[in-house]
C-alpha cells in the first residue's frame, strides 16, 4: 500500500492535525476566496432555480466526469441516454446512493466507506469483495480518515473534503474503484458540513477539467511529502472553484 503523507502540518497539532493544514501559505486566503464564491453562486442563482430535476443533473455530470476520469469513453449525452460503458454505469449508480449516505459519513464514516465501495463495485466485483479494504493496513488508514471526521476539527470543510479526496484517491485502501469512490466522498463531504446543501456544485467535473494537474497533484500528495499535500491542497481549492462554474445552475455549464 502507499503511504501517502498524514494531514498535519505540524506535529503538535495532534488533537486537530486537519486544521493545521490551513496555517500552510496561501491555503487560508485560497479556501476563503473559493467558498466565498460557491456561495456567492448558490445564493444568487440557487434561490431561485433550485428544484430536485437540477440536483439531479449536477450528480449525473459529477458521474460522467468521474467516470471520465476513470477510464470511461462515453459522453454526457450517451450517459444520460442508457448509463453509458460498464465504468460510467459504475458512476451513475454511485451517484444515485450517494446522498443517503449524509447521515452515515457524520455518523460512522467508515461504514459509509464501505457501502461507496460496495455500490461502485456491484457490477463488477465478488460479493464478498464488496466494502472490504485490501488488506490490514488499508484498514488502519481508513479507520485513521474516519477517525479525522469524527472528530470536531476547526479546518473549513472545503479542507477537509480534498484531504477526504486525496486519502482515498492515494492509499487506494479497497481492492477496486477507488477513484470514483474518492471523488463520490469529496462530494459527500461538501453535502454533509453544508458547503453545498442541494449538491449544485459538480467538484468532479472540476477535476476533470484540470485533469493533468489534478493527476500530477495526486501523485505529489502520495509522493512529496508535507510540500505534496500543500501543493494539492491549492490545487483542490482551484477545482472547486472550476466545479461551481460546472454547476448546472449556470447557463453555460452543459
Amino acid at each position: 500500500m502507499t503511504s501517502a503523507p498524514r494531514p498535519s502540518a505540524d506535529p503538535s497539532s495532534s488533537g486537530d492535525p486537519l486544521s493545521a493544514l490551513v496555517s500552510l501559505e496561501g491555503v487560508a486566503s485560497a479556501y476563503a476566496a473559493t467558498r466565498d464564491g460557491i456561495d456567492v453562486m448558490l445564493r444568487d442563482r440557487g434561490l431561485r432555480r433550485t428544484s430536485p430535476e437540477t440536483t439531479a443533473e449536477s450528480l449525473l455530470r459529477g458521474a460522467h466526469a468521474s467516470g471520465v476520469l476513470e477510464g470511461s469513453s462515453s459522453t454526457l449525452a450517451e450517459v444520460r441516454e442508457s448509463g453509458g460503458d460498464p465504468t460510467a454505469q459504475d458512476a451513475v449508480r454511485l451517484s444515485a446512493e450517494l446522498l443517503s449516505l449524509v447521515p452515515v459519513l457524520r455518523q460512522t464514516p467508515l461504514q459509509a466507506f464501505a457501502r461507496l465501495h460496495a455500490v461502485a463495485g456491484a457490477g463488477s466485483l465478488e460479493r464478498e469483495e464488496l466494502g472490504r479494504p485490501r488488506d490490514a493496513a488499508s484498514a488502519a488508514r481508513l479507520r485513521e480518515l474516519s477517525g479525522h471526521l469524527t472528530r470536531h476539527t476547526a479546518a473549513p470543510a472545503l479542507v477537509v473534503a480534498a484531504v477526504v479526496h486525496a486519502e482515498l484517491a492515494t492509499a487506494a485502501p479497497f481492492p477496486s474503484h477507488n477513484g470514483l469512490l474518492a471523488r463520490a466522498a469529496e462530494r459527500l463531504v461538501l453535502f454533509a458540513r453544508g458547503v453545498d446543501e442541494k449538491s449544485l456544485v459538480v467538484p468532479e467535473a472540476g477535476h476533470l477539467a484540470l485533469r493533468a494537474e489534478y493527476e500530477s497533484n495526486l501523485r505529489a500528495y502520495r509522493d512529496g511529502g508535507q510540500a505534496g499535500v500543500h501543493a494539492w491542497l491549492l490545487y483542490a481549492a482551484e477545482a472547486f472553484a472550476a466545479g461551481a462554474e460546472a454547476s448546472p445552475l449556470r447557463r453555460d455549464a452543459g
